[in-house]
Formats: C-alpha cells, sequence, structure tokens
C-alpha cells in the first residue's frame, strides 16, 4: 500500500490524505499533549507527512510546532482566520502579527499553506487582506495562500484582484455536496484545487452509528455541526440507509464503511485531498484503508441512487453556515483568536 500523493502547486506534493488538527484543540474531550506529539512520528512514517490546523484552534499549532522542532520536513497547513470583531480593524501589522505568531508556535521560517477565511463579507477589506497575504508569500514567509470556506464569487473576486490562489478548504461528503457545484466549476478553470474536510462527518459516518438510534444529545459541537447536516440530508433514517450501502461496499472491499466514504470524496473532480481529525494514531490503519481499493462502476450506481434521493444541503459552499441566526451559523465561534 503507498499513500496517494499530489502537487498542489509546482513543486509542492501532499499525501491525498491530510491529518486534521482540530480534534486536538479539547473541544472534543480531554487531549494528552504528549502522546499526541508522539503519535505523530506514526502518521509521517506511515506518508501522512503534512497536518492541518489553525490559528483560531487553541493549542494547536503549538502542539504541532513541538513535533516539528524534532522533524523541520513535516508540512503543515495553518489558518488566517481574523475574529468576526476585529474585521474592521484588520490592517497590515494585523497582519504581519498573526503571521508571524504562527511561525514562532509552528517553529517554521515559512508558512507552507495559509487558508484564509473573512467571516463577513459585508465587511469591507476581505481583498485587501488577501492581497496582504499575497505580499508575505511574496516576502517569503508564506509559501502557498489557500482560502477556507468561500463561496464562488469571493474566490473568484480573489483570483481576479491577483491572489494566488492554490486551494479552498471546504466541507465535503456523501451528506454534503455544496462545493459539487459552481465551486467546482471554478476549479475546472483556474489552479484552485478543494482541501476537503467533514468527508465522515465527525466521526458519525463509522460503525459506530449503523443501527444506532438517533442520538438526542451529542458530546461535542462537530457531533452538533455533523448532525445539522445529517438532517439536510433527509434525516436519520435516510442516514441509516447510507450507512448500510457503505458498509455492504466496504465488506466487498474488505474496508471500513468510513473508507468508502472518504474514497468516494477523493474520486470527485479537482479534490486535491481529505483532511482526516485524529488526536492519536488508533484509527491510522482504518484511514490508510482508502489508498487499498477502488470503487467500482456498481458501488457508484448503488451510492448515486440514494443520493439522488437525498440531496442534502443546499446553496453555494458555506452559505448557510455564514446566517448567523440560522441553525448552521448560531452554532459557530467567531471570536477565537485573541491576541
Amino acid at each position: 500500500m503507498s499513500v496517494e500523493t499530489f502537487e498542489l502547486a509546482p513543486g509542492y506534493v501532499i499525501p491525498r490524505i491530510i491529518r486534521g488538527g482540530w480534534q486536538l484543540a479539547g473541544d472534543h474531550g480531554e487531549v494528552d499533549r504528549e502522546r499526541a506529539i508522539a503519535d505523530m512520528a506514526q502518521f509521517v512514517a506511515a506518508g501522512i507527512n503534512t497536518f492541518d490546523c489553525a490559528d483560531i484552534y487553541t493549542g494547536v499549532e503549538a502542539t504541532i510546532g513541538e513535533y516539528r522542532k524534532r522533524d523541520p520536513s513535516l508540512q503543515v497547513h495553518t489558518k488566517f482566520v481574523p475574529d468576526l470583531e476585529d474585521l474592521p480593524r484588520v490592517d497590515e501589522a494585523y497582519v504581519r502579527r498573526i503571521n508571524a505568531r504562527s511561525r514562532e508556535r509552528l517553529h517554521a521560517d515559512a508558512l507552507d499553506l495559509v487558508q484564509f477565511h473573512w467571516w463577513d463579507y459585508e465587511v469591507d477589506g476581505m481583498l485587501k487582506v488577501a492581497g496582504l497575504l499575497a505580499q508575505l508569500q511574496r516576502e517569503g514567509t508564506i509559501r502557498h495562500v489557500g482560502g477556507t470556506n468561500f463561496d464562488t464569487p469571493n474566490t473568484q473576486a480573489m483570483l481576479d484582484a491577483g491572489v494566488p490562489l492554490v486551494s479552498m478548504q471546504v466541507q465535503y461528503s456523501l451528506l454534503d455536496r455544496r462545493p459539487a457545484g459552481a465551486l467546482s466549476a471554478l476549479c475546472a478553470r483556474t489552479p484552485v484545487k478543494l482541501l476537503c474536510y467533514g468527508t465522515i462527518a465527525g466521526g458519525f459516518i463509522t460503525e459506530k452509528w449503523l443501527g444506532a438510534p438517533e442520538p438526542t444529545e451529542l458530546s461535542n459541537r462537530s457531533l452538533i455541526k455533523y448532525k445539522l447536516v445529517i438532517d439536510d440530508f433527509g434525516g436519520w433514517a435516510a442516514f441509516q440507509r447510507l450507512l448500510q450501502i457503505l458498509k455492504r461496499i466496504g465488506d466487498q472491499h474488505g474496508v471500513g464503511l468510513s473508507a468508502v466514504a472518504t474514497r468516494w470524496v477523493l474520486d470527485q473532480p479537482h479534490v486535491a485531498a481529505a483532511i482526516v481529525g485524529a488526536r492519536y494514531a488508533a484509527h491510522l490503519p482504518e484511514q490508510l484503508q482508502v489508498f487499498t481499493f477502488r470503487l467500482d462502476d456498481a458501488d457508484r450506481r448503488a451510492i448515486d441512487g440514494l443520493l439522488a434521493e437525498c440531496p442534502g444541503p443546499q446553496g453555494d459552499t458555506y452559505a448557510l453556515e455564514r446566517d448567523r441566526q440560522g441553525r448552521h451559523g448560531r452554532i459557530m465561534k467567531y471570536n477565537l483568536n485573541k491576541t
């Protein structure tokens, strides 16, 4: 078994599974920091040499940085996410301060990929700030610039302004196929490729939930978030039908159902990689199963039959989450980047 790779930009190659870092922030339960750092070597040894994190994931840049001191070859994707309340005041000094802080935390002279997010399109400054990140790239403290959770028109606006985006990080799964529309069409005509999170819906798309009753209480914000997506997909009964289909396909190929779900995302047009979250390396063998098989025509027909009945969330990428009064927006945290 060899890990598939993708050339995200000229000379910059990433594995098609990226180790996600949100679960190291503590919102998913207590984190044994020393164990988490020690386990990072297992991911790298397996070929997962690229990790994803963010300036707003509490403590995660510093945790990954502790490992990176031992292994400077590790590639790290982070984010630049100014707080919602700070948007009107984001200037060059702000951008440089966050950039310097991320480099210090990650023990990096230059950040491999910085993924920009802007909470509110109605607040002026998005294009100016994106341009400042491009300026830092020219200066050499950022190697590549991407975005996260932008819709298609605003992704296009940044490209038109000369921001050299190489990627857009988006939620993309069998349950949520919004990126397959206009954003995918944009990728077809530009260098932008998709880095996809939520491929197993925060752990919902696993054997653990197959045949389980619909939960009435959920233990963390990630599960709350993805339960809303399940509701939009068609509800718990439709979700159980999906798990049953994935289980049958996985059994035929000798892999887990989550590997089938992730393989489906990797097979979609313009997808460079899937970001799979993990606190530790316990599930690494299961995650690597995605590289051991291929979906055949019968598999795709079985999946497509259900997807035709269950369109899932509608609209452009991340539009539902930007409605701060809506079901998806109300659970978000908008001010996590205090400096």
